[in-house]
């Protein structure tokens, strides 16, 4: 990295270009600023946020703010709170769930993470170099990364926190009792959620590590490290780690979907063009190491990381949105006007694109939950998704069937519900009445079969989704409800408890 980069920008290659950067500094923050609050507008547009694990999030918290009241919440379900790092949402659900009701407060939630996250990026920027750049316009094209797109809110909302904190670390350099705001900081950052802590901690070491090229630099993250107390408490996290199967064409898989969203053209290109970007910021001499070395050892965190860490699933993926974040933020070339307005291009036309999905996908939901009318309160409900494997696009129905949960208090197959691992725990359904028991992967061309669809046996009703009509149907199915890509069947089921 450039030890040029220490804080000082560049000298303009010439005096128009000189003068063009020096009427920016004002313009540049006042569009960021507008970049960063226009970054919520796929949940101004959309009644029901599209992200895939949202409904049974929202579900959870319903069960949580129950407390035991509804009949067949407490019949079916158990909520045991557990000191862990992943509670962010969770406990911001609390007060504001009770105040605005589950489904506003979980749609206030998501709607505040996109511009936190931008103004974290701002704040980083300018307070390392006084001024906003190409670099934290670059990054807002990865607010809207897969984690956020899959409904991770503890995860989102950790990150954002950790760019506030890190910002907070610079600014707070010379002050000595620095140490003493990061100690509760950096266990807020935890709580919400381990892998936002951990960003902040590799902010932190690669900003040292720029300075002081000196082992003192592992030393420097150590007010950070109060969460580990209650980890060693706790046995360590739980859940285990694994690397799946196929680990080399997962890991190649999991770097080409780095942006994915809802176009593999545009998701793709974007990731190349972000990849030409750095390429050539890299071989001109302009990334600033103070968030250079971070990105850097985010990129190599998600090759010698597992997919599963800790009971969470896609530890690594999380991470490369991270590390081409950090390492656009760490660009610093100083550009005219116009250059910034380009910059910003990326994350328009990415944000466009997912405003006009999300408004599509979110009425296609409205219309499907209608056969919730249809669903007496404290029924069983067996969802059935297709996933189709050929589909590149996020799905934001694999966890529909959850706003059965939401609604009529039902005992529902697409919870995240691992005992020992989840707050959440199923009574009543049988083993393996979980997520992802409700997903259908299927094959082009494949036959979708629900006729042994094992959740339907321990149900009194099926709720499908998908764009294909099954082949087959369980024994004695009546459809009650149905719109172009979703059904409502009563089940004919003697073996479903009553």
């Amino acid at each position: 990295m450039d030890a040029q980069q220490q804080g000082s920008a560049p000298r303009a290659a010439n005096r128009n270009t000189g003068r063009a950067v020096a009427r920016t500094p004002g313009f540049a923050l006042v569009f960021g600023i507008a970049l960063a609050l226009l970054s919520g507008l796929p949940f101004l547009v959309a009644v029901h946020p599209q992200l895939t694990d949202y409904a049974s999030h929202l579900a959870r918290y319903h069960v949580m703010l129950d407390g035991g009241h509804s009949p067949y919440l407490a019949r079916y379900y158990d909520f045991e709170w557990r000191w862990n790092g992943n509670l962010g949402a969770d406990l911001l659900m609390w007060p504001l769930g009770r105040l605005l009701g589950v489904e506003t407060a979980g749609w206030l939630m998501g709607f505040v993470l996109p511009p936190l996250t931008g103004f974290g990026l701002l704040t980083v920027e300018w307070v390392l170099r006084r001024r906003i750049g190409i670099g934290s316009l670059l990054a807002f094209a990865l607010i809207w990364s897969p984690a956020m797109g899959m409904g991770f809110y503890n995860f989102c909302l950790a990150l954002a926190l950790a760019l506030f904190a890190f910002a907070a670390w610079v600014r707070l350099e010379t002050w000595r009792w620095r140490w003493l705001v990061f100690l509760p900081a950096g266990a807020i950052v935890w709580l919400c959620h381990v892998a936002g802590w951990g960003v902040l901690g590799v902010l932190v070491f690669g900003y040292e590590w720029q300075r002081r090229k000196s082992a003192s630099a592992f030393l420097a993250p150590w007010p950070l490290a109060l969460p580990i107390l209650p980890l060693l408490l706790a046995g360590g996290a739980k859940g285990g780690l694994s690397y799946g199967r196929d680990v080399v064409f997962y890991k190649i898989g999991i770097w080409l979907k780095a942006m994915r969203e809802q176009s593999m053209q545009l998701d793709l290109a974007s990731l190349a063009i972000l990849a030409g970007v750095l390429l050539v910021a890299l071989l001109a001499r302009r990334i600033d190491g103070r968030l250079g070395w971070a990105a850097l050892i985010f990129a190599v965190l998600t090759i010698v990381m597992p997919r599963h860490l800790g009971g969470g699933d896609y530890a690594d993926w999380r991470l490369i949105a991270v590390a081409l974040m950090i390492g656009c933020l760490a660009i610093d070339w100083p550009a005219p006007r116009w250059v910034l307005l380009a910059a910003s291009a990326l994350f328009l036309v990415r944000l466009g694109v997912t405003s006009v999905s999300w408004h599509e996908q979110s009425r296609e939901l409205e219309v499907a939950l209608e056969a919730l009318d249809q669903v007496p309160r404290g029924a069983r409900v067996a969802g059935a998704v297709v996933v189709e494997a050929s589909h590149w696009g996020i799905n934001p129905f694999e966890h529909a069937p959850s706003y059965a949960t939401v609604r009529r208090d039902a005992l529902v197959n697409s919870h995240f519900a691992v005992p020992g691992i989840h707050m959440l725990r199923l009574k009543e359904g049988g083993k393996g009445f979980v997520d992802p028991s409700q997903r259908i992967y299927r094959l082009p061309g494949e036959p979708i079969d629900l006729a042994a669809f094992v959740p339907a046996h321990h149900a009194d009703y099926l709720w499908y989704f998908g764009k294909e009509k099954p082949a087959r149907m369980p024994k004695g199915a009546q459809v009650l409800f149905r719109t172009p890509n979703s059904f409502l069947a009563r089940l004919a089921n003697p073996h479903a408890p009553r």
